[in-house]
């Protein structure tokens, strides 16, 4: 196990930051998911921890020890990378081997450790083949077993299911997450799938145009997100985002919709430096709206999705704004149909639309 530490960690290329200066501590034993867009900076970020990338400013600690000038083969981390680089002139046991071989080991010590791993994965029968004769998922598990063998400090992972099929990614989602719990090792994971983020994760790092958005525990940044750009990515699908005007009390949404907020917002709404007359973003979940015939809110129903376990009804406020229910599956709802709806005052959330930023206060569950 090991702490990893990323102190002022930036990383430009001339004037174009690809990571803005970030702070970051990964404590021993934790499962931290890097997630966000193509593009946003965290596969950046996970290479600069592992050495394959030099940082531009700040400095990378590994258990208190200044890493951040280290070769990576001296920061004892092993990487996992999206499309296993396994060597096909080598059967599965010896592509599993060759950290070790490489490292000087005798031969008992290597033949332990191999059959450690592979019983730990149940691949033993794969063992004599080579990589092109595996399918994407048993490839996969031969890459993870290459790197287990070494037993590092921390094991950094790039999008390790991005070229699976669905199927093979929800096995091996549950499979990396229960090798994590009994290797008890520290594991940064970089991927764009939220679901992915959500299922894994001890805590995610949403990232977005080279910086960090939020820090937080998955329930965290699903039902508190810090920005609206939080809300909408975290979610499928995102938080519900309709735009309204605050005052006296009352939130006044599109299609002539008045909303009054939790009494216990009142205060906090009041005190906020809202832009315009009182511009505000009102943000809930699917989850957080239930039909109801006397509801607060209403509007028309666009369309309608069975999902199986429940029905995702997509409601058009006024033309503008579409906000989606997660509604009974046995309801039934024709598109073109009027319903009316209230929220969860627990799960109602309020932005500045200004700022992007999350209001805080009333009673966050």
């Amino acid at each position: 196990m090991a702490t990893i530490e990323l102190k002022q960690v930036e990383k430009k290329y001339g004037e174009v930051f690809a990571v803005k200066p970030m702070d970051l501590t990964i404590n021993s034993g934790e499962f931290v998911v890097l997630l966000g867009p193509s593009g946003c900076g965290k596969t950046t970020t996970l290479r600069m921890m592992s050495g394959l990338e030099s940082v531009t400013g700040g400095k990378i600690y590994l258990d208190d020890r200044h890493v951040t000038w280290l070769a990576p083969s001296e920061r004892d981390m092993a990487f996992v990378f999206q499309f296993f680089a396994l060597y096909p002139h080598m059967t599965a046991r010896e592509n599993i081997a060759f950290p070790l071989l490489a490292q000087g080991e005798d031969q008992a010590t290597v033949n332990k450790r191999v059959n450690d791993v592979v019983e730990m994965l149940q691949i033993p029968h794969l063992l004599d083949m080579r990589p092109g004769k595996l399918s994407g998922g048993d490839q996969q598990r031969v890459a993870l077993a290459r790197a287990l063998v070494r037993r590092p400090a921390a094991f950094l992972m790039d999008e390790p299911l991005g070229a699976l099929d669905a199927d093979f990614r929800e096995r091996m989602r549950a499979e990396i997450k229960q090798l994590h719990i009994k290797q008890d090792a520290t594991t940064v994971y970089v991927t764009h799938d939220q679901i992915e983020a959500m299922a894994m994760g001890d805590r995610i790092v949403v990232m977005s145009a080279a910086e960090v958005q939020q820090v937080g525990t998955p329930a965290e940044v699903y039902y508190d997100p810090a920005n609206l750009f939080v809300a909408r990515f975290i979610g499928s699908p995102g938080m519900n985002l309709a735009p309204g005007d605050y005052r006296d009390g009352v939130v006044q949404l599109a299609g002539n919709n008045p909303y009054t907020p939790p009494a216990n917002w009142a205060s906090t709404l009041q005190a906020a430096s809202l832009p315009g007359q009182g511009q505000v973003v009102i943000g809930f979940r699917p989850e957080a709206a239930q039909i109801n015939p006397n509801g607060q809110l209403a509007g028309e129903v666009y369309a309608s999705e069975l999902y199986g376990a429940y029905t995702m009804l997509h409601v058009n406020l006024n033309g503008d704004t579409i906000v989606h229910i997660r509604s009974d599956r046995l309801n039934r709802h024709p598109i073109g149909t009027r319903v009316r709806f209230d929220l969860d005052p627990d799960m109602v959330r309020f932005f500045n639309p200004d700022t992007q930023l999350a209001i805080k206060g009333g009673v966050l569950k």
